[in-house]
C-alpha cells in the first residue's frame, strides 16, 4: 500500500467568516420570516416588534458564530466576535440605506448584543468541533 497523503477537504462556502456572515444572513431572513407571520396571523402587536427583532438579531449572530467557529477550529471566541460585528455593522448600514436611520442606543444595544452571541456562538462552535 502507497502512503499517499490526504488533502484538506475544502469548505464549500469558503473562509469560515464568510461562511458565518451567510449563514447569520439566512437565519435573519428566516427570523424576519417567522415575524412577520406571527405580526400578520399572531397575536403580537407592532410595539412588542423592537425586542423581537433584537432576539432575532442575536439568534442570527449565535448561528453565525456557531458556523464561523465550528469552520475556524480555533480562537472561536475571536471569530465569533469578529463575526457579530461585521454583522452588526452590516445590520446598521442596511437600516441606515433603506430607511435613514442615525445610530441610536437601540442600534447600540443590538451590536454589543450581536458581538455577544457571536462571540458565544463562536466559543460554543469550536468546542463542539473536538
Amino acid at each position: 500500500m502507497s502512503s499517499v497523503k490526504q488533502a484538506p477537504k475544502t469548505p464549500v462556502i469558503g473562509p469560515p467568516l464568510l461562511a458565518g456572515v451567510v449563514f447569520s444572513l439566512i437565519w435573519l431572513a428566516a427570523g424576519a420570516l417567522l415575524l412577520s407571520f406571527m405580526l400578520q396571523f399572531g397575536n403580537m402587536r407592532e410595539n412588542e416588534l423592537g425586542t423581537y427583532a433584537l432576539l432575532v438579531h442575536a439568534a442570527s449572530a449565535l448561528a453565525g458564530g456557531f458556523s464561523s467557529g465550528k469552520r475556524s477550529e480555533r480562537r472561536g471566541w475571536y471569530n465569533g466576535g469578529l463575526l457579530g460585528g461585521i454583522y452588526g455593522i452590516l445590520v446598521i448600514i442596511v437600516s441606515f440605506l433603506a430607511s435613514n436611520a442615525s445610530i441610536s442606543w437601540s442600534s447600540l444595544l443590538m451590536l454589543g448584543a450581536v458581538l455577544v452571541a457571536g462571540a458565544l456562538g463562536g466559543m460554543v462552535g469550536v468546542n463542539l468541533k473536538r
